[in-house]
């Protein structure tokens, strides 16, 4: 049985999205797509207290539509943000969290890697999981753009507006200037996601095209080359490996628990929890995989836990979509606490010396808290979700 298992997720068709989706990630974070983006945007609400935190706000959220790797996010926003946001006086809990949690939106936001697993966990089709995940991540953005709002109100002091001098773009050259980060991100969010969502493409032949209009806007840049391209799929094979050996010692755990019938204690378990109410199992299960996160990466939680969790749902009478998004919400937080915050690891990566990794830690908290209210809501709310 366990060979087969291993032939199976090795020839499984949608896990090869994976390394596209990866692959396209990678080279968009070297294309000169964010600094485009960046530079247009933070023009755009750089006279507004918070300016530039919208800004990164906006730009996590379209380089999320387009790459679905947070790491090609919060690297290319911390490069190239930290610095301006620092040099123009915003505090540096604010500029590490906002630019750590705008990153991780990338894992709601479709076509993210972890919504294809998921799907692939819970035997539901990705086109039906990225529908889905449209309204939370809208909610997600209009979370974290309420919050800096409130924020500029209280505190002031430490979101600054961008001087007089510092906005040098005004009128039609603002425009345009918005317009080329803009109109190439909007052709290829349709080329990867309208062509799943018009049905014209699975979702590796999406990731496949998207590949191509990644390298297309890197060559657009004079940023095409083979150093590129070679760093790209380093980066993506390493990923790969890890997902497939991550998957294979998953199939292996979940055989021998079956097979001492463990997948039954946990359906009673969980079944006596929400027996009269789905909404309590939704809730135990959430903080389950609140703390579980603490520990261990996404994958694992996908591969390990949810197999478990899915056939309870089921039972319960609780959509399996509604369920997936909702757990793909919580796992945001994987990326923002300690001691795995891989998110908070790119960050100190990349982040000056001056910055404290106190600071960065310190500056992901209200963060967390942003991303547990939107699971809370959801829960309340499926309807935002189905």
């Amino acid at each position: 049985n366990l060979p087969l298992r291993v032939f199976g997720i090795v020839a499984n068709e949608l896990l090869l999205s994976i390394p596209f989706f990866t692959l396209m990630g990678a080279i968009l974070e070297r294309s000169g797509l964010a600094e485009d983006l960046l530079e247009g945007f933070a023009q755009l609400f750089g006279g507004l207290p918070g300016g530039l935190a919208y800004a990164v706000i906006m730009v996590g959220a379209i380089l999320g539509a387009i790459t679905g790797t947070v790491a090609a996010s919060v690297i290319a926003m911390g490069v190239i943000a930290l610095p301006i946001m620092m040099r123009y006086g915003y505090s540096a809990r604010l500029s590490t969290g906002v630019i750590a949690a705008s990153g991780t939106i990338t894992q709601v936001i479709p076509p993210s890697l972890v919504l294809i697993v998921l799907a692939d966990q819970l035997g539901r089709s990705v086109g039906d999981m990225y529908l889905g995940a449209l309204g939370p991540s809208l909610a997600q953005v209009a979370i974290f753009m309420l919050f800096i709002f409130v924020m500029s109100l209280i505190q002031p002091q430490s979101m600054p507006p961008l001087p007089p001098e510092a906005r040098t773009l005004r009128g039609l050259a603002l425009l345009k200037k918005v317009a080329a980060g803009v109109v190439p991100s909007l052709a290829l969010i349709f080329i990867v996601l309208g062509t799943i969502f018009l049905g014209l493409a699975t979702p590796t032949e999406a990731g496949a095209m998207g590949v191509v209009g990644a390298i297309g806007l890197a060559a657009a840049h004079r940023r095409l080359n083979w150093k590129m391209i070679r760093e790209g799929m380093e980066s993506t094979m390493n990923i790969t490996v890890m997902v497939i050996f991550i998957l294979i010692g998953a199939t292996v755990f979940t055989l021998v628990f079956q097979g001492v019938d463990g997948g039954i204690w946990v359906e009673h378990l969980f079944l006596s929890v929400g027996a009269d109410d789905p909404v309590t199992f939704l809730i135990v299960v959430n903080i389950m995989i609140f703390i579980l996160a603490f520990f261990l990466d996404f994958f694992e939680i996908a591969f390990i836990v949810i197999p478990l969790l899915a056939p309870v749902a089921e039972k319960l009478g609780i959509d399996l979509i509604w369920f997936g998004v909702l757990i793909c919400v919580n796992m945001q937080t994987s990326f923002m606490h300690p001691p795995f915050g891989f998110a908070l690891f790119y960050l100190r990566g990349i982040a000056p010396k001056s910055i404290k990794s106190s600071e960065i830690y310190l500056g992901a908290i209200p963060w967390v808290g942003l991303q547990l209210l939107l699971v809370g809501i959801l829960i309340f709310f499926p309807e935002i979700v189905t």
